[in-house]
């Protein structure tokens, strides 16, 4: 059996990275629960899917972008214990409804069965469709939750922010990233979705999609907005966005290695669902290259939804001996060194400078 390549984490995150994470999740729980009351007023069922739609948000994640939205603040000047931390919190926990929204739809796109253990949103639709024995095909009713649902998580999400608290001419300054970030993630989208339509399998092709559909709006945007709040010099917005765009698409790469190589009990995906989903991924494209005639069997595989844990462990075995593991770690520990020399630009205050450091390093050496 082929063992996903290991990393060594720090034992501990960086100081205060729970703290912050439960605060983002209160300020979520206090607003979700909050719409659900304008969602009872409409009927029952649609306040039942909202329940669902909570629990999709509170089940889990890493609360990657308000962690990088806060320390992007925080290092640009803003003051946790001013007045406008709170709406701060407030505005940088609208990021988790967009990936909400983001990861709704993309499950569906997807066709995947599973999110973080659970069934995705699309399929517990459909599994109550089927239980109650309603009109038409369960499948259907599912995706047409899941495209509401999600559209419903980027609408609240824009509320949100307009809601939080900070004065208007604050909200004004982020504006820029706001409105370019939400485009980001929907043209990456766009270009993932082409991309496996076509069969474009080129390096280039991959890497662009993970600039635009993870790193722009994982790291990237949410670091220009914290920063574009604390009403930043462009020196600092320059050396963020350098930084974000970088160590974005390290996130994304080691992501496609988990894909892969991860543990299905740590990521809570089935191992090899990137390929039965036929995700053209920079490892499958470095794969590609190298492969001379086996490129026709990898071919054969990517996207084939009924593909083995034989096959798939051939696949695994076939880019470990053609080097594109490597090829994707080399690329990960570059992008990652240069997204650490970018913050070396700029005047950033302690301790976020050390602290998004730290948050580099976990982001492109996790495990799930």
């Amino acid at each position: 059996m082929v063992h996903p390549p290991t990393h060594v984490l720090p034992e501990t995150e960086p100081e205060g990275s729970v703290e912050l994470r439960e605060s983002v999740e209160r300020e979520l729980a206090r607003y979700l629960a909050h719409r659900r009351e304008d969602a009872a007023a409409i009927g029952p069922v649609f306040a039942d899917a909202v329940d669902a739609l909570t629990r999709f948000v509170l089940g889990g994640g890493k609360r990657l972008r308000p962690t990088f939205a806060w320390w992007g603040w925080r290092g640009a000047g803003g003051d946790p214990e001013g007045p406008d931390a709170d709406g701060v919190l407030r505005a940088l926990s609208a990021l988790e409804l967009i990936q909400a929204s983001a990861l709704v739809h993309d499950d569906l796109i997807d066709a995947s069965a599973t999110r973080r253990g659970k069934p995705t949103v699309h399929v517990e639709f459909a599994g109550r469709h089927a239980d109650g024995g309603w009109c038409g095909p369960p499948a259907r009713f599912g995706a047409a939750a899941a495209i509401l649902l999600g559209d419903l998580a980027l609408t609240w999400a824009d509320d949100l922010y307009r809601e939080s608290g900070l004065p208007a001419e604050v909200l004004d300054r982020g504006h820029e990233a706001w409105r370019g970030m939400r485009t980001d993630v929907l043209g990456g989208q766009f270009l993932d979705v082409h991309t496996q339509a076509t069969g474009d399998s080129s390096p280039a092709a991959a890497l662009r999609i993970d600039r635009f559909k993870t790193a722009a709006y994982t790291v990237e945007r949410p670091l220009q907005l914290g920063a574009l709040l604390a009403g930043a010099d462009e020196s600092i917005v320059a050396a963020y966005r350098r930084f974000g765009a970088d160590i974005g698409v390290a996130f994304q790469l080691r992501d496609d290695l988990l894909g892969v190589y991860g543990d299905p009990t740590v990521t809570g995906k089935p191992a090899g669902d990137d390929l039965r989903e036929g995700k053209r991924t920079l490892l499958v494209a470095l794969a590609l290259e190298k492969a001379g005639p086996a490129a026709t069997e990898i071919r054969d595989a990517l996207g084939d939804p009924d593909l083995s844990a034989e096959r798939v462990e051939r696949l695994r075995e076939l880019f470990l001996q053609l080097g594109a593991v490597q090829a994707v770690e080399q690329r990960i520990a570059a992008l990652t060194g240069a997204a650490l020399d970018a913050l070396t630009t700029a005047e950033i205050a302690e301790p976020a400078a050390t602290t998004l450091q730290e948050l580099a390093v976990r982001a492109t050496r996790r495990h799930r």
